[in-house]
């Protein structure tokens, strides 16, 4: 398994906190958020899921297996999971499992259930570049590709559609079809945040009303100029989100 650690050597005594990307990205896609809390005082993993960045290996078909393997390759006996997207699931799923090892979760552009659209799906199954378009576009704001990017030296659209091309033949496709068929049977017990962008078209703030009501107490912080993709189209308010959330 990769997974960056903001440079620092992983260290017992210290709390861990496991970031988990979404369909069909990497590691990357968290650099500001897991670089700060790589700086003040966490354990950081932000890891690359098999198939993914720099972790080898055939792309995992379940949400459910994808939590198993997080608990297998992550040595902490207990930690706290920030996911995007198909990692939001990833991260409910580990907490509706192993409550005693998870201390509390992060959600960002989340939805449940999250069903992707036929012409989406097929696009992804076929690999067909049309897929990588609909990821990028329908993945940010409307405004995102105008003007300047709102992390320094970053080209919104450019960076996404960077990871997308990298991926092997059919993961894209794995991953989408996991978030399509997964089915959220647990329960959430431990403290949740989650960050939800306002104008968002993947995974709109309404669609996350069913976990809402389900994750009791759970903390909601909706960002007006972003679309799905917060980490990078609203890197600052997202990491703002989080400091407070695992700070309380």
């Amino acid at each position: 398994m990769f997974a960056y650690t903001a440079g620092h050597a992983f260290d017992r005594a210290k709390p861990t906190v496991v970031f988990v990307h979404g369909a069909g990205l990497d590691h990357s896609s968290f650099l500001l958020q897991s670089r700060y809390f790589g700086y003040h005082g966490w354990n950081v993993l932000a890891v690359d899921l098999p198939g993914h960045g720099r972790t080898p290996g055939s792309p995992i078909s379940s949400v459910s297996g994808m939590a198993e393997w997080l608990f297998k390759e992550v040595a902490a006996q207990k930690f706290s999971i920030v996911g995007h997207s198909m990692g939001a699931l990833v991260a409910m799923e580990c907490a509706a499992r192993a409550p005693s090892r998870v201390d509390r979760i992060a959600m960002i552009g989340v939805a449940y259930p999250m069903k992707v659209g036929p012409a989406f799906l097929d696009a992804a199954k076929r690999d067909d570049y049309d897929a990588f378009d609909m990821h990028t576009i329908w993945g940010h704001a409307a405004q995102a590709p105008l003007g300047r990017d709102a992390t320094p030296g970053m080209w919104t659209y450019g960076d996404t559609l960077a990871r997308l091309e990298r991926l092997a033949p059919g993961v894209l496709y794995n991953d989408l079809k996991a978030c399509n068929d997964y089915v959220f049977e647990g329960e959430v017990t431990c403290p949740a945040l989650f960050v939800l962008g306002r104008r968002d078209v993947m995974t709109p703030p309404k669609n996350a009303g069913s976990l809402q009501e389900k994750i009791k107490g759970g903390r909601t912080v909706l960002v007006d100029f972003s679309g799905h993709t917060l980490m990078t189209e609203a890197p600052d308010q997202t990491l703002d989100a989080l400091i407070d959330f695992f700070r309380t």
